[in-house]
């Protein structure tokens, strides 16, 4: 596995990933309606949609060959924005990978402190990482209440 700064060529990658995995992952968490508000199925990809809300991100990926494995996308204040796996990467230490790599970069940044808004999915991964809740939070997507918890190390 290697790790490099993601590109624009990389967006039909990560948003095909970013859907794998919410569908692989999130039907034990997730009713198919709160699937649907969070990743749209049956809908061409907004492209400027999506580099938009990549394009101010630092965004990791993870690599095996050509194949993407997982991505982390985070900004310089210590947010944790983005991680995602392959749902054929899932459990492998990819995101564990990508999670220190980030801190690691953040820290040479002069941040000590990371916060992030996690999924019910990922709040294990993360409260095994060291984070802890500090609040429930409810997100509206497309009249869909999505639950999530805002985590902070």
């Amino acid at each position: 596995m290697h790790i490099r700064l993601a590109d624009a060529e990389d967006d039909a990658a990560l948003l095909a990933l970013f859907h794998d995995s919410i569908y692989a992952l999130g039907p034990e968490y997730y009713q198919p309606e709160e699937l649907q508000a969070w990743a749209p199925k049956g809908q061409a990809p907004d492209w400027q949609k999506w580099r938009r809300r990549l394009e101010p991100l630092v965004t990791l990926t993870a690599w095996n060959d050509e194949s993407l494995l997982g991505f982390l996308s985070y900004e310089l204040d210590g947010h944790i924005d983005f991680l995602y796996t392959s749902p054929q990467a899932a459990r492998r230490g990819v995101a564990t990978t990508l999670l220190r790599q980030a801190e690691q970069e953040l820290q040479e940044h002069g941040i000590d402190a990371f916060f992030t808004e996690a999924s019910r999915v990922a709040k294990p991964f993360f409260a095994h990482h060291g984070y802890r809740v500090e609040a429930e939070e409810w997100l509206e997507r497309d009249g869909v209440c999505l639950r999530r918890f805002r985590m902070r190390k």
